[in-house]
């Protein structure tokens, strides 16, 4: 109801192998793992909000809550997941840099222009990897 929808394979389902983490996997300082993506109705990219641009996953309020002043961005994929974390942390008021050697595009229809123009517009910065702490 709130739009249109991409069609994806099934990834990351709940309680599946897919879902899972790698088991060589350590992160002893995280203080939170975020679950999303959980209602059925509704296609979730950004980790800040759920499609429908009004279902908050409670990211934004954790990050000012916790004092954090910048985001860095990575991951799959950049033309949604990462665009829609970006604008959306940006939206949120925190300056955020998109670590774009880190990320993989899925180009459809023109998604991957869309979506640089989109970040560019908003003045987030894709930058690489080895650029972190210059």
């Amino acid at each position: 109801a709130y739009g249109k929808q991409e069609l994806w394979p099934d990834h990351c389902v709940q309680d599946s192998y897919g879902a899972e983490f790698r088991a060589d996997l350590s992160v002893p300082r995280a203080e939170l793992i975020l679950r999303k993506g959980f209602h059925a109705a509704i296609d979730s990219y950004s980790a800040f909000r759920e499609n429908d641009r009004s279902t908050k996953t409670g990211l934004g309020g954790y990050l000012h809550e916790r004092g954090f002043e910048r985001i860095f961005i990575a991951g799959l994929a950049f033309v949604f997941c990462v665009r829609y974390s970006a604008e959306d942390a940006y939206g949120e008021g925190f300056p955020v840099l998109v670590i774009e050697d880190t990320c993989r595009a899925i180009d459809v229809g023109g998604s991957l222009a869309a979506a640089r123009n989109s970040l560019n517009e908003r003045g987030i910065s894709c930058i690489a990897a080895e650029a972190i702490g210059s």
